[in-house]
């Protein structure tokens, strides 16, 4: 694609960026760039096969994975989750939004499986970060989606959660990131295997996503670069290095950001959507269970109170969908998600385009830095 490269290039040289790796695919026609080097500075130079810290790109295999489940019968959608989590029995809500965290009601509704597929489960983030019941969840349990080493084990976690009240009613409002951890909670516990085994079955090892794991055994640690974060006046400070937080496993294999991969092997799980859920002949996801992930379920009240976490976007599992072409990159249809390491992996049903963004600068908030959207505009166009 005509502008890839110089595109890429340009955010290196000026020093945003140390490294990229970018991939468009269409068709049968498949353009992977890689720009930079590992390390600001200097470093490897930047490969293909690079690893990078997906963050919250692992939302959309996690919901998959899922709904490997559904498809089997061992979930239904309108199933409450309480019978595998009984953390979530018996929910407090916070009587309002704003309201302490002590001044709870009961939940009116269980939580079921499509509440936490569609983000509406009741916990999580919106766009006010400063409400009592949001300070206490990342304080307690999510200060960052970007450190493994610090989050407790499952059942732990699960116990920490169910001791946060919901910040909304289940099926009331789309809040952000929690659910797709409960996610790979519940999974686990259906399938009585943990979270990395299953995933691997399921999707993983289907799709030949060898490269994706929740962490970077010691024979492949060359491939994974440092991740930084930017700092004051704009210079970047070290976040994790290769040999850091993704260097051995997780206590908590988060379904909700904690997988690393490459450009290639995102592609792979882009594909199988694509075809409908099947790859090389074989099926991992039925029909029905790909047109609900790619199909936005949020009513345009939720759509509209999700301000900058979608824009001229709805949600469908484990990803966006764009609904209105409010800028040159939404296209309506278009499913994938962004990533708080500097992460982006996008398909449009509509004519196959896959694409897919990975760098090693972790975002700031919700807004998607100057790289992603520019790459964006340019994959549409392509």
């Amino acid at each position: 694609m005509s502008g890839l490269y110089d595109l890429l290039r340009g955010y290196v040289d000026d020093g945003r960026v140390p490294g990229a790796v970018a991939l468009v695919a269409r068709g049968g026609r498949t353009e992977t760039v890689a720009v930079g080097t590992f390390e600001f500075g200097g470093g490897p130079p930047m490969r293909q096969d690079t690893l990078f810290r997906l963050a919250s790109i692992t939302k959309p295999v996690m919901a998959a994975a899922l709904l490997t489940l559904v498809d089997e019968g061992r979930l239904a959608l309108d199933e409450p989750v309480k019978g595998w989590l009984p953390e979530l029995a018996a929910p407090r809500v916070v009587r309002t939004p704003e309201a302490d965290p002590d001044d709870v009601v009961p939940a009116r509704r269980d939580v079921t499986v499509e509440d936490l597929l569609t983000f509406r489960a009741g916990h999580g983030f919106p766009d006010d970060f400063s409400l009592p019941a949001v300070r206490q969840l990342v304080g307690t349990l999510q200060k960052s989606g970007l450190d493994p080493r610090y989050t407790p084990a499952p059942d732990e976690w699960m116990d920490r959660l169910s001791r946060i009240p919901m910040v909304r009613q289940p099926g009331e409002a789309w809040l952000y990131n929690t659910a797709s951890d409960v996610q790979g909670v519940l999974a686990a516990r259906v399938s009585g295997q943990p979270l990395p085994e299953f995933l691997a079955e399921r999707v993983l090892e289907p799709l030949r996503m060898t490269d994706t794991a929740f962490w970077v055994p010691a024979g492949r640690l060359d491939r994974l670069p440092t991740l930084y974060r930017p700092g004051a006046e704009g210079v970047p400070e070290l976040m994790d290095p290769p040999d850091g937080q993704w260097s051995e496993p997780p206590a908590f294999p988060s379904g909700a950001g904690g997988l690393v991969s490459t450009a290639r092997d995102w592609l792979a799980f882009a594909r199988m959507l694509l075809a409908g859920g099947t790859a090389e002949g074989r099926r991992v996801l039925s029909e029905e269970a790909v047109l609900r992930m790619t199909t936005d379920h949020l009513t345009p009240g939720q759509r509209a109170s999700c301000g900058l976490f979608l824009e001229g976007q709805g949600w469908g599992y484990g990803g966006s969908v764009d609904v209105e072409r409010v800028r040159p990159w939404n296209v309506p249809g278009r499913y994938g998600w962004v990533g708080g390491s500097g992460t982006s992996a996008h398909l449009v049903p509509a004519d196959g385009t896959v694409s897919v963004l990975l760098t090693q600068v972790a975002m700031t908030g919700p807004t998607p830095p100057a790289l992603m959207r520019d790459f964006w505009q340019l994959a549409a166009a392509a």
